[in-house]
Parts: C-alpha cells; sequence; structure tokens
C-alpha cells in the first residue's frame, strides 16, 4: 500500500471512530478495529486520534511516546528520501548517455515533489501536536524528558534553532561541491546541493537574515518573559510564604498556596506564545528555504536534516545511558 493510500485509510478509520463517539454507538469492538487499522496504517495518526477520543489531560509520557512513534517514522521517510534521490539520480545518468526520455520536470514532479510534501506534512504534524500540549503545560516543552542531554544543550526554545538550518544547508552544500567538482568542470550539470547557483545563494542569504532578525526579536521576547520571576509581586510573595513558613502558620500558608499557584500560573502562560512564535519560525524557515530549491536540492537538504537529527538523538540518548550507568557504579562503591 502507497503512502497516499495510507493517509486515506488512517483518516478514514479515525473520521468514522469520531462520528461514533459524537453519536453516542461506540464499542470497544469497533475502537480496537479502528485503532488497529490507523497504526498499521500510519502508527502517529493513532495518537491524534487517541487524543480526540480523550476527553480529559493525558499523561505526560503520552507525548513522549508520540515523539518515538513520529521519530520512527522519520526513519521511514529518510529511507524513501534516499531511495527518491537514487532513482533520480539514475533517471539523470540515463538522460547523459541518451539512454532516458524521463526529462528532469517529470522527475521531479512524480518522484520527489510527493515525497518532500509528505516530509513537510509529517514536520507539520509535530508541531500541530505540540501546540496542542504547550496549552496544557507548556513547561513540559522547555524542559523535555524525551530528549537527551546532548540534545538540550543545542536547543533553543523548545526546538532547533532556525537559523541552523542555513549552517546545515552550507556545510552539505560545500560537502557535496567538493564530491561534484569533476563532474562540474567537465561541465556536467549537478543537481544536488552543490550546484546550488547565484541566484539561490541570494535568495538563502536573505532568508537567513530576515530568520535571524526574528530570532532576535523572539530571543529578547523570552529574556523578558524569564526576567519577571524576579518581578515585585514574586518578591513580595517569596518573602510573605518565608514568613508564613518561619512563624509556623499552617492556615496562613494553605491561603498562599493558592496565590502561589496563581501567580506562578500566569507566569507560565507568557511562554505559550513564545513557544509557539518559535515553533512557528522554525516550520516557516523550513518551508521557504525549500522553495528555493530545486526538488532534488530540496530532497538532500531533508535527508541531511534526518540524518542529523536522529543519529544526534541515538549519540545522546547513548551518552545519557552511558553517565547513568557510571552514577549507579560509583554509588555501590
Amino acid at each position: 500500500m502507497n503512502i497516499d493510500k495510507w493517509h486515506i485509510t488512517a483518516k478514514k478509520s479515525l473520521f468514522s471512530s469520531q462520528r461514533s463517539l459524537a453519536t453516542g454507538a461506540r464499542s470497544s469492538a469497533s475502537i480496537n478495529i479502528c485503532q488497529a487499522t490507523v497504526a498499521k496504517s500510519c502508527p502517529c495518526l493513532l495518537f491524534d486520534m487517541a487524543q480526540a477520543l480523550r476527553s480529559e489531560a493525558v499523561e505526560h509520557e503520552t507525548f513522549h511516546e508520540f515523539f518515538e512513534c513520529w521519530i520512527s517514522e522519520q526513519s521511514r521517510h529518510l529511507e524513501e528520501l534516499v531511495l527518491a534521490s537514487k532513482e533520480s539520480e539514475r533517471l539523470q545518468e540515463q538522460r547523459h548517455d541518451g539512454d532516458g526520455a524521463v526529462n528532469q520536470q517529470e522527475v521531479d514532479e512524480r518522484i520527489l515533489r510527493p515525497k518532500i510534501t509528505e516530509v513537510i506534512e509529517h514536520y507539520e504534524q509535530y508541531y500541530h501536536v505540540k501546540s496542542g500540549w504547550a496549552k496544557n503545560d507548556v513547561l513540559l516543552m522547555f524542559n523535555q524528558s524525551w530528549r537527551s542531554s546532548l540534545e538540550d544543550s543545542f536547543l533553543w526554545i523548545g526546538g532547533w534553532r532556525p537559523s541552523m538550518a542555513f549552517h546545515l544547508l552550507y556545510s552539505k552544500s560545500g560537502l557535496q561541491l567538493e564530491a561534484r567538482l569533476h563532474e562540474l568542470r567537465q561541465g556536467l550539470t549537478v543537481n544536488d546541493l552543490g550546484g546550488l547557483s547565484q541566484t539561490q545563494l541570494n535568495q538563502v542569504n536573505g532568508l537567513q537574515r530576515g530568520t535571524i532578525r526574528e530570532e532576535k526579536e523572539i530571543t529578547e521576547k523570552l529574556a523578558k518573559q524569564q526576567e519577571k520571576v524576579a518581578d515585585a509581586s514574586m518578591v513580595e510573595l517569596s518573602h510573605a510564604v518565608t514568613e508564613l513558613i518561619r512563624g509556623g502558620d499552617q492556615p496562613g500558608r494553605i491561603v498562599a498556596d493558592e496565590r502561589i499557584e496563581a501567580t506562578l500560573a500566569a507566569k507560565e502562560e507568557g511562554f505559550t506564545p513564545i513557544l509557539k512564535r518559535a515553533d512557528d519560525l522554525r516550520l516557516k524557515t523550513l518551508r521557504e528555504l525549500i522553495n528555493i530549491l530545486t526538488p532534488s536540492q530540496g530532497v538532500h537538504f531533508l535527508i541531511a536534516a534526518a540524518e542529523l537529527h536522529m543519529r544526534l538523538h541515538e549519540w545522546g540518548k547513548k551518552g545519557d545511558a552511558l553517565s547513568l550507568r557510571h552514577h549507579q557504579r560509583t554509588q555501590q562503591l
């Protein structure tokens, strides 16, 4: 079954389940069948369905599970991107040899663009689900248990720094340019990132400047929000609660707890629009960068991005496991 049929089957199953729920005709058997169908066809959509079937908040681990499912899907997308790239290169070689009748536009429309669209939609799905969870617990997105310590050290406002996309592009472009120098000298067309034109470089440069400018604006908003931890209301509240603790005033502390909760909730809510704007910039940067690149170049960029993300996640998890074992051995001594 191809990916289009996967999504159609999954979405039909999801819609059918939601409709049954709305009419009060849900049965456990029909729900199980629906979930099994969705899980087989497109696993990550199961989490969207699970959220639709629940009216109460779900435990934090569920987003962790969604992320693990999502990154598993990313692994599948990576392999399909590589296959699409290899098929495009094979057809290109046939054209150079005069053996193929397929032109580049046909390759782009039939092989590459559908795969690029699917991968971008996969990123959009991640940010859509993340946004929903952030409304319930924004701090969870700043303290992500599903990521490793190594990944945490590179995060910016709960995710990757948008300007990093340009460093990735230039790094991969340089590596592919070096690998293709012989072909370029022969006047052959290079369809990967080593063949970026001057027009494309100018467009990338303009996008990079705009992205960095918006990055700085968001960082400044984050700094102002973080400074609120020491505003007059927090300083006065921390002093008042300390005095209650010092005086052993238990009834006063119960009343103070309500005030503490309300004060901290207001502070936490201020992070939600900042995270939303940061995630929007991440997605906007990805989309606009892909639009500048040719489909073949876009596939190579998405391959490099997936490889970097997945390997960094893998290396970080291994490092955390080694650190934990070292800590446990130290305690036993």
